[in-house]
């Protein structure tokens, strides 16, 4: 891999990772998942090839604010799932016990 194929595979994170960001803004947890299972695959790229080239001047400054942007995307995204996966746990949890107490009165 290149410092280019670096820099655009990083790239491409970004991308995945502002469109994973709209999915959330949009509560699309079906394309959040879609996009979830594809950036995981460009992760996978970035462990399963040759160690990486070294990056030096502005490629590496690049590549740091690139990081920057997914950083700041994926806080947001969390800002925006937790609360819904609270809810979901909570509402599991509360569907559990309810058909445990069932369970114990008609056994």
């Amino acid at each position: 891999m290149t410092c280019d194929d670096v820099i655009s595979l990083y790239e491409n994170l970004s991308l995945l990772t502002r469109q994973m960001l709209e999915a959330a803004r949009g509560r699309n947890w079906d394309r959040l998942r879609e996009l979830e299972e594809a950036c995981a695959a460009e992760i996978g790229r970035l462990h399963d090839d040759a160690p990486l080239p070294p990056l030096s001047g502005e490629l590496r400054a690049r590549k740091v604010r690139i990081l920057q942007r997914i950083l700041a995307d994926d806080r947001e995204i969390r800002t925006i799932t937790e609360p819904w996966m609270e809810q979901l746990s909570l509402l599991l949890n509360s569907g559990s016990a309810r058909t445990s107490s069932t369970c114990r009165r008609s056994g």
